[in-house]
């Protein structure tokens, strides 16, 4: 019974690292409008992710809540986090280096797109932890 409000409790706290991670470059980059600009050089915005973050975050307090059958709650949260994962690597990958070098000379903005990548895993293994906790796979 642990397994069941441990799970989509990780995917909560997952998908909220997803927005911090999106949140990061504000505080990173001295210039606030050129961060639009770092999200755009991208082939897909990763603000997409944190739409899809801040569903699978209610997602996942529903299925912990017992609001929405379990099944469901895994199968949605598991679809949203592929999705998330999908979208952050494409972005990540389309990125030009010289546009993040431009942004800011601090080091910690280069790791970004490889955190970004990171924690939107975390979401799809959290739901497919929430699954297997209910014997679904």
């Amino acid at each position: 019974m642990e397994q069941l409000r441990l799970a989509p409790t990780v995917g909560i706290v997952a998908s909220l690292a997803v927005l911090g991670t999106l949140a990061a470059p504000y505080a990173i980059v001295e210039e606030g409008s050129a961060v639009g600009a770092y999200f755009a050089a991208g082939s897909i915005s990763p603000l997409a992710v944190g739409l899809f973050a801040t569903v699978a975050i209610i997602v996942f307090a529903a299925g912990r809540e017992g609001r929405s059958p379990p099944d469901l709650v895994a199968g949605v949260a598991l679809v949203l986090g592929l999705f998330m994962a999908a979208l952050a690597t494409l972005w990540a990958v389309t990125v030009p280096q010289s546009m993040v070098t431009q942004l800011s000379t601090s080091a910690v903005l280069g790791y970004h797109r490889g955190a970004l990548v990171v924690a939107t895993l975390v979401v799809p293994a959290s739901a497919a932890w929430y699954a297997r906790a209910q014997n679904l796979i």
